[in-house]
């Protein structure tokens, strides 16, 4: 299972957390990798950004994560630790 961990922390929640969790519980729930991905929030990372909600997946923390970047993160960076996950177990 891959862990995905949201930044809820004050800077990343004015940022657009809240938004961020919602677009990933969406593409959770249509591909149907309720049994895949284990969505969860943290408090401050310490790796705060200009712009954007850091998610840390797997051991890989992204900054920088924004609405109009997600379909990007969650092709390019989300979906592939889910294969190697399912290929390593």
């Amino acid at each position: 299972m891959v862990n995905v961990e949201v930044c809820v922390g004050s800077s990343c929640h004015l940022k657009g957390a809240p938004d961020i969790v919602n677009l990933l519980r969406d593409a959770i729930a249509r591909e149907q990798l309720e049994q895949d991905i284990l969505l969860s929030g943290s408090f401050c990372t310490g790796r705060c950004n200009r712009v954007g909600v850091t998610v840390t997946v797997g051991d890989t923390v992204y900054t920088g994560i924004t609405r109009e970047g997600f379909r990007d993160f969650w092709e390019n960076k989300v979906l592939p630790a889910v294969r190697a996950d399912r290929e390593e177990n």
